[in-house]
């Protein structure tokens, strides 16, 4: 794991329980589901490969469980909250078609955070079908901070209660009580007294998986594998007792804090490694970075502008607006249609939220974009991070959909920045818009410049595009961060005596209609290009063009998007290549536009 760029804390969490796991269930027949990815590379390790664990950075193993990749893997491990619907799918299919194998998910407190677990839950509850949830809770969110409280103790006493719930005669003794006690018509009764005694001796929260319908047994230690291989072994035996929810206790600083060279190895990881010098630090600078910068500087100016931060993991690019106004900043974690409608609620209020959510991630929440945030006009800010192509983490996170899902909503704004002054420009636009939603997007990764002063923007003609270069044979027309690619095209083409006028969108909606009118005027070739999918920016152009009679003309289009499939993880740069987005991609394909197909053959070799 080392030589991967991976983070592998998590995992180290959960060793000992995927140890138990796998011992104690025997997949691939038995199904063994998780939903946290970043817990998962103990389970690929032990499932035949080791070998290439390393390569999970590029063209290797998926960062994430694949069933294509391995039959151990029933089901891919999403953004998280998936595997109890899926694997109560599996059980239900089981059952229906009379086979016997083992339904085991993992889920992480992480996930509890998102309202699919619970809807998954309660109707595990209600099918009564045999599964095992193993929540392995690493004590950030069920239990009270260490200011607050002391955590949930396992002691031996704790310990001997999870495997005394565990035992199949303990279980067959409470369902025949609640059997005998509905015949004599105090299961009312009954049912609040066992309640209230398994609270007793439960943690907080013990109750709400009982209420969902999952027998709850815990908290078991998550280190202490000959207690997971006793509770686990207890909990496989049952038949025909329903949905088991496993409470285990994980600490992820387990085996870090104590191993100098994993500590470092996790901290540099994580960008933390106290080697870094300023001007390590200043040569990482990335979008979100200035994005937050221009954010707090509308902020001091702009008492109302509150932030609201959905997704899996927060970037610490975001503890800058958190540290200066504390009673601003709003992380709900896994709760990204919350966040969405929390965010129209502060509207609502009067406040000027910006709601920042990963592109993949907001795929979630659309529901919640369309219905309380867009088709009553509330001016939402949306702030769409990760947006293109993510490198290493592939497909899973890959923002390849928000330009289509968005700019198809009848009233919202949305833009995309070329470079970071451009980014800050549209915060201070994005600030001042108080009749409608409004999107922008940015890419993951390092700025354009280098210049590293403070980012602040001046707010921007809304639907209004810029002319960067200006030529006679060729007109490229980008959107977002594909600006800078169309530049590097316009270079090469240059040098083989080909004039290009380069030019940068801003607005996907509204377009500026007078650019591209003007671009279609003075040029017979024109190629739009994004880092979006099919039904994007490009598509929005042909509208234009076919309503305004432009494709009637001598205009010659072409639109330069994602091609049709998931691309797998890899660097940045060739994924752009696989994706065909690259300056020489741009290139060719003016190349070919043009007749000249030979030179575009041999730009591409």
């Amino acid at each position: 794991m080392l030589k991967t760029r991976k983070s592998f804390k998590a995992s180290l969490a959960v060793t000992e329980l995927t140890i138990a796991i796998h011992h104690v269930f025997h997949a691939p027949v038995d199904k063994i589901l998780w939903d946290a990815v970043e817990q998962t590379y103990a389970h690929k390790i032990l499932t035949g490969r080791r070998a290439l664990i390393h390569t999970m950075q590029r063209n290797g193993l998926s960062g994430s469980t694949s069933h294509p990749e391995s039959e151990y893997d029933p089901f891919g491990a999403g953004h998280g909250c998936n595997s109890v619907s899926a694997g109560l799918g599996m059980a239900i299919a089981r059952d229906l078609k009379g086979k016997r194998e083992r339904i085991v998910t993992v889920i992480s407190n992480g996930t509890t955070m998102a309202g699919q677990v619970y809807e998954a839950m309660g109707n595990a509850g209600y099918f009564d079908s045999n599964m095992v949830v193993i929540l392995n809770d690493s004590r950030h969110s069920l239990h009270p901070k260490i200011e607050e409280g002391p955590k949930t103790s396992i002691s031996a006493l704790s310990s001997t209660l999870s495997k005394l719930q565990s035992s199949k005669s303990f279980r067959k003794f409470r369902e025949v009580a609640k059997d005998v006690t509905k015949r004599i018509g105090m299961h009312e009764l009954a049912a609040k007294v066992d309640e209230y005694a398994r609270g007793m001796v439960g943690p907080l929260g013990a109750t709400l998986f009982e209420e969902l319908g999952l027998y709850y047994i815990g908290p078991v230690d998550g280190h202490n594998i000959e207690d997971l291989i006793c509770v686990l072994q207890q909990v496989a035996s049952l038949n025909s007792m329903g949905p088991v929810l496993v409470h285990v206790i994980t600490e992820e600083n387990r085996g870090v804090e104590n191993n100098p060279k994993l500590e470092g190895a996790y901290k540099q990881q994580e960008g933390l490694s106290s080697s870094d010098d300023l001007a390590s630090r200043m040569h990482r600078r990335t979008y979100s970075d200035c994005f937050v910068e221009a954010l707090v500087t509308e902020a001091e100016q702009d008492k109302d502008i509150v932030t609201v931060h959905a997704g899996m993991h927060m970037e610490a690019s975001f503890e800058l607006f958190r540290d200066r106004f504390p009673d601003k900043f709003f992380d709900v974690g896994m709760a990204e249609q919350h966040a969405v409608t929390f965010s129209a609620g502060l509207s609502r209020g009067g406040l000027k939220p910006f709601c920042i959510i990963p592109s993949a991630f907001l795929q979630r929440a659309y529901d919640q974009v369309v219905h309380d945030v867009d088709r009553q006009r509330i001016p939402v800010r949306f702030a769409i991070t990760s947006a293109g192509l993510v490198g290493s983490d592939g497909p899973m996170q890959c923002g390849a959909f928000d330009i289509t899902f968005m700019s198809c909503l009848p009233n919202m704004i949305v833009m995309a920045p070329s470079n970071e002054d451009e980014l800050a420009n549209m915060v201070a636009t994005a600030a001042r818009i108080e009749d409608r939603p409004v999107c922008f997007r940015y890419p993951r990764g390092a700025i354009v410049g280098m210049d590293h002063s403070i980012c602040s923007g001046m707010p921007i003609e809304i639907g209004k595009g810029k002319v960067l270069a200006e030529g006679k044979d060729v007109a490229l027309l980008g959107y977002g961060s594909m600006v800078q690619n169309c530049l590097k095209a316009r270079s090469l083409l240059s040098k083989l005596g080909i004039e290009v006028t380069v030019a940068d969108a801003r607005f996907c909606k509204p377009l500026d209609i007078k650019l591209l009118r003007q671009l279609c005027e003075n040029h017979s070739f024109l190629i739009t290009v994004e880092e979006g999918s099919i039904g994007g920016f490009g598509s929005h152009v042909a509208q234009f063009f076919a309503l305004d009679g432009q494709l009637d003309g001598k205009i010659k289009w072409r639109p330069i998007v994602l091609p049709d499939n998931y691309i797998e993880h890899a660097s940045p740069s060739e994924q752009l290549a696989i994706a065909g987005l690259t300056g020489h991609h741009i290139a060719a394909t003016a190349l070919s536009l043009l007749g000249r197909n030979r030179e575009a053959l041999h730009l591409m070799c």
